[in-house]
């Protein structure tokens, strides 16, 4: 997991629920995060995160459980409509990478298609 916070402008900061035995599964929950109302948001283990930026400069600080990984790294489509995230911004500025990520639906064929859930027993998302 990993506890958030931003120390420089504001963010609105968002938690997806990814477990896909869980009874929240698909669920999000954001909040708006800044260095004035210093509010912090833990974002567990299985979950996505992800963040729009409210001001013109923001500082984001993530203290996590684990080491980063990259290979681990994974990202679903910010306008998902399944997702349906109430982001506060109609027109973001996206980076390359985040402009062509996959819906939840299409996120969860391949994980449950993949040779290492099916052949090793993979690990839970």
């Amino acid at each position: 997991g990993k506890l958030v916070r931003c120390t420089a402008g504001g963010i609105f900061d968002v938690a997806v629920d990814l477990r896909v035995d869980s009874p929240t599964f698909g669920q999000w929950f954001g909040l708006e995060l800044s260095a004035d109302n210093k509010r912090q948001l833990y974002v567990p283990v299985g979950f996505a995160h992800g963040f729009a930026t409210l001001s013109d400069v923001a500082e984001v600080q993530y203290k996590q459980t684990g080491y980063y990984t990259p290979a681990a790294e994974g990202a679903i489509a910010w306008n998902d409509p399944q997702l349906a995230i109430n982001w506060p911004i109609a027109n973001p500025i996206l980076s390359k990478r985040d402009q062509c990520q996959p819906s939840l639906p299409s996120l969860i064929w391949l994980y449950e298609c993949s040779p290492a859930r099916r052949y090793r027993g993979g690990s839970q998302l």
